[in-house]
């Protein structure tokens, strides 16, 4: 076979992998602009930050600053704290978490108050919001409170020129089932499109591709 021939059977080759790989990839349904079922509860506004490893805990002990700390969440979901030592607080509230640290002081204080706030916020995995692909910095953020799709942008800090924002996925567990569905991210940007700012849900997860140029 002459150099001619093969490059043109290479170029036509290439040319049928491109078509079948476009013909592929699957079209979702564009997500609403509310979405009122969540993973975790069924009403976002109804949303209780759970612990998470990584997250700073401030505690405090009502009258008694000496055994009031900081402390960080360990991998394993345990925390030490003066006259504590190992309590799982992972997936625990803040109120649940003070609750097992003053039974743990009452065998030394009598009637400990304690309150417990969270400093630094990371979550447990499943309460995060993950966003891949042509972000411009790909990163998983803890969710909030009423976040929406334009919070989510500007903590990654937008799209790369590369991305293909309109044909973003969100993968979201509903029901038990995960569904996918496309987001408008390029008219949220660059349209200031508020129809495309969809509410974010804890557990979501945001692909951007790249586009074919």
């Amino acid at each position: 076979m002459s150099l001619k021939r093969k490059l043109l059977f290479l170029f036509a080759l290439a040319g049928a992998v491109l078509l079948i790989n476009g013909c592929s990839n699957p079209v979702y349904p564009e997500l609403p602009q509310s979405q009122p079922a969540a993973p975790l509860t069924t009403n976002p506004d109804d949303f209780i930050y759970h612990i998470g490893p990584g997250d700073s805990l401030r505690i405090f002990v009502w009258r008694n600053p000496e055994v009031s700390s900081s402390v960080t969440v360990r991998p394993d979901g345990y925390i030490n704290a003066p006259l504590v030592e190992d309590i799982n607080v992972s997936e625990k509230t803040p109120k649940e978490v003070a609750v097992l640290i003053e039974a743990e002081l009452a065998k030394f204080i009598k009637d400990p108050i304690v309150t417990v706030t969270v400093a630094r916020f990371e979550g447990p995995y499943k309460e995060q919001v993950r966003v891949i692909g042509q972000a411009a910095s790909p990163k998983a953020l803890s969710y909030t409170e009423d976040m929406t799709l334009l919070d989510l942008m500007i903590a990654v800090g937008g799209i790369t020129e590369f991305a293909d924002g309109n044909k973003a996925i969100l993968a979201r567990v509903e029901a038990g089932q995960q569904k996918q569905y496309t987001i408008r991210i390029e008219d949220l940007l660059q349209d200031g499109d508020l129809d495309a700012n969809i509410d974010i849900l804890p557990g979501d997860i945001i692909i951007i591709p790249e586009a074919w140029f």
